[in-house]
């Protein structure tokens, strides 16, 4: 792969997860192109950005030149504000609406070049499930995440009509120092204040910022990976575990009481969910198909983001 060059087209490039992949590809002799509202403030000479503006159903056609293949990143961010039914709509149109004009361009534009189609998708897609170890042949939870996980796979599932091949790599909790959830866990146990959430037994299916930036590669670069895969390590943990597991990696205690679920659920409303619901997933269908992770042990993966 070293020596050949193909392009990649990310919507989302400037999100989480599309700063590091954008890196890694670039690393690994990929071109990249960018989708962006505001092109003129990205800064990479190697990165070609084009603008969208899925509001208005605006994009530059020239953004599938060359491409192979496109990674469906963009939507508005699940945590960043109260769920409001306004709020509800933007983060599923958000990421229904964007896929649905990279198709109509797709079916506008008969010479292109892009055979697959790799979608992010979210393990909210199970809702709360207590015990149970979850596969991708389990059937969808209630709720606004299970509901908007279904728009958001129907919507990517929409290119097998033209003959494209789709993955959906439904993402666990993401493990990494440049934002996220783990961020906002991590830092009230740095100042000795952590405590488990709720009643600390829910299960948390993360996965290492690095082992996912490997899963997209490895589904771009293996034409028999196809369909809906877990993007979660091998082995999820408790809330309380990981709390623990936090504590020792900053050395500190946890001595403050649990926080209440209903005081969450009155801080946060239905955003409770995301700390709240219980999601045991299993890895060993990509396991399977032949992808190793780096980080399958969680103490291992926050000591590489916090020590190593």
């Amino acid at each position: 792969m070293s020596t050949i060059s193909r392009t990649i087209l990310i919507s989302g490039g400037t999100g989480l997860l599309g700063k590091p992949l954008t890196r890694m590809l670039l690393q690994k002799g990929y071109a990249v192109h960018h989708l962006s509202r505001n092109p003129e403030l990205h800064g990479n000479p190697r990165i070609k950005v084009f603008k969208w503006d899925v509001k208005n159903n605006q994009i530059d056609p020239n953004c599938i030149s060359g491409v192979e293949a496109i990674i469906h990143l963009a939507g508005e961010g699940i945590a960043e504000k109260r769920w409001t039914e306004k709020r509800k709509q933007e983060i599923v149109s958000s990421r229904t609406d964007s896929i649905e004009m990279i198709y109509r361009l797709l079916q506008q534009s008969p010479g292109h070049a892009v055979k697959t189609i790799i979608s992010a998708s979210a393990i909210g897609y199970y809702g709360d499930r207590e015990n149970k170890l979850l596969t991708e042949e389990d059937p969808p939870g209630k709720g606004f995440l299970p509901m908007a996980c279904i728009a958001w796979e129907k919507a990517v599932d929409e290119g097998e009509k033209m003959n494209l091949r789709i993955v959906k790599l439904r993402t666990g909790i993401v493990l990494t120092d440049e934002g996220g959830a783990l961020a906002e866990m991590a830092a009230p146990v740095k100042r000795g204040l952590g405590s488990p959430l709720g009643t600390g037994h829910q299960w948390m299916s993360w996965i290492h910022i690095q082992d996912v930036m490997r899963m997209y590669i490895f589904a771009l670069e293996n034409p028999q990976i196809r369909g809906t895969y877990n993007m979660t390590a091998p082995n999820p943990v408790t809330n309380t575990e990981l709390f623990r597991n936090l504590g020792q990696i900053f050395d500190k205690k946890l001595w403050l009481p649990r926080v209440p679920a209903l005081a969450l659920k009155i801080m946060l409303g239905e955003l409770s969910a995301l700390v709240l619901d219980s999601a045991k997933v299993s890895s060993s269908k990509i396991q399977a198909s032949g992808f190793t992770f780096n980080y399958p042990e969680l103490n291992k993966a926050l000591r590489e983001i916090y020590i190593e």
